[in-house]
């Protein structure tokens, strides 16, 4: 259970504002049925992380303490990084004629696939308890996906993502340069 929350945090601020989320705005907008895109970027989500989840379950074995300590601070540190820059608005995704369900997975899923909550996914994963990992990044993601969905794009567009960024970038850097650190026995 001790990844469940750090994994379900950590999906949570690295969503909000970013590029699946606004996807997912967009898409409830343009159907007019928030809950089936909400309920499809969520699908999309957990497929992922059940990925990333998977792929600890081959790695962790190979990794020592230190070393699963070493790849959270990195998967921190390159999140603090990467909130510093704001998402770009995604393709409409506009002659996708799929409806809503299919056109908001597939979406969602190639637009995250590769993204950083998956990376937070496998480095909370391979510290021993891969389907908590699993089930607190998908259920995090699924909360932004979900609110991102019901407010719609007007909406989640004016909300003021830069000073959050800025706040996220701290605290995982901060995180990231602390944890890392003790693993390699600095501190």
């Amino acid at each position: 259970m001790e990844a469940l929350v750090p994994a379900f945090i950590a999906a949570l601020l690295t969503q909000l504002g970013e590029r699946p989320a606004i996807l997912t705005a967009i898409l409830a907008d343009r159907y007019g049925r928030p809950l089936t895109v909400a309920f499809a970027a969520g699908l999309a989500h957990a497929a992922l992380n059940a990925l990333a989840a998977l792929g600890s379950i081959a790695i962790a074995p190979t990794l020592t303490p230190n070393a699963q300590a070493l790849f959270l601070a990195v998967a921190l540190v390159i999140g603090g990084l990467g909130a510093l820059f704001p998402a770009k608005t995604p393709d409409r995704l506009e002659s996708w004629g799929l409806g809503s369900l299919f056109t908001a997975f597939l979406g969602v899923f190639s637009l995250a696939l590769g993204s950083q909550t998956q990376f937070f996914t496998l480095a909370f994963a391979v510290r021993g308890e891969p389907w908590f990992a699993f089930a607190g990044a998908a259920a995090g993601a699924f909360a932004v996906a979900f609110v991102a969905a019901v407010m719609g794009e007007a909406m989640w567009q004016r909300i003021p993502f830069r000073p959050f960024r800025w706040l996220v970038s701290a605290l995982f850097l901060v995180a990231g340069i602390v944890i890392g650190a003790g693993a390699l026995r600095l501190i």
